[in-house]
């Protein structure tokens, strides 16, 4: 029972992800994409930091009335999307093709696309090799040999910088080189995983990571915005679902790639390793995608 529960919410939300990105934009308008969609990554980090921590002191006071504040959460938002008033539908093709050539179509255009390609595929990259979040309990255990507080710090950096930082977005969105504003934080998020790999001090460990978390914010905000505002309307589910396909790809992966890399090479070769690969990623996708180097308005 459990397991085809898990398995019907692992199907819901693959249709989540790439639904509420595609649905954004035909929302709020192009014009007001860039500081709705640091809008949306508060929400998401909010739930990501207090989420957690407001569980676990429902669990602590009753298991069951933790489930009822959840179901309570999702009436809330059923309602809340109910009151939305456009209609969020693009505009009819005058051909509609099958599912199967709808696919095909998706991903010839992400494939021709070279801003599109260019920018789901240097996160998956970057995220492959300089994920460090799921190191934070080696570091805090081995390296910085500090106790479950530390650990809490650690963890919770990431999220805060990213969270503060789509809060400055919400208010003075990107609007000009978009490109060079994206690579420019991916290279940022390379040297803070380098530092971080080399700290030995807990308040500089969570120092980088609380920039990463910003840096990070900043490529996410750019990156969806120019996703966005590359793809026509009737194609935008398409290409949103091959973009959390990636993403999702470069999170399970990275897992795996962060095992393996600390069998061989250690935590801290393991961070370094990363961090300088996120940098040559950089480097590489600057250079193989000139357009997305030089895309500047996103408005």
């Amino acid at each position: 029972g459990l397991l085809a529960v898990a398995a019907l919410f692992g199907a819901a939300r693959a249709f989540l992800a790439p639904a509420s990105q595609a649905f954004l934009p035909m929302v709020v308008g192009r014009k007001a994409l860039p500081p709705a969609i640091a809008a949306q990554s508060i929400a998401f980090q909010t739930g990501a930091i207090a989420g957690p921590a407001l569980g676990g002191v429902i669990v602590g006071v009753n298991v069951p009335l933790a489930y009822a504040v959840s179901l309570g959460m999702f009436l809330l938002a059923v309602a809340a999307f109910i009151l939305i008033r456009t209609s969020g539908k693009p505009a009819p093709q005058t051909n509609p093709l099958s599912p199967v050539d709808s696919v095909k179509e998706g991903l010839a255009y992400v494939w021709k696309t070279k801003i599109v390609l260019g920018a789901i595929s240097l996160d998956l990259v970057v995220v492959l090799l300089a994920g460090v979040a799921l190191l934070t309990p080696i570091f805090a255990r081995d390296i910085l040999h500090v106790g479950p507080q530390g650990f809490g710090l650690l963890r919770a950096s990431f999220g805060v910088g990213a969270m503060v930082m789509a809060i400055y977005l919400s208010r003075y969105p990107i609007v000009r080189h978009g490109g060079v504003w994206m690579f420019a934080a991916v290279a940022v998020f390379g040297i803070c995983t380098i530092t971080f790999g080399l700290s030995r001090i807990v308040w500089l460990s969570g120092l980088v990571l609380f920039i990463g978390g910003a840096a990070d914010m900043i490529s996410v905000n750019v990156r969806q915005t120019l996703i966005q505002l590359a793809t026509p309307d009737h194609m935008r589910g398409r290409v949103s679902s091959v973009s959390m396909l990636f993403i999702g790809a470069s999170n399970e992966l990275g897992e795996a790639y962060s095992g393996v890399m600390v069998r061989l090479l250690g935590a801290v070769g393991a961070a370094v390793f990363g961090g300088f690969g996120a940098l040559a990623a950089t480097g590489a996708w600057s250079a193989m995608f000139p357009g997305l180097r030089k895309a500047d308005r996103l408005t």
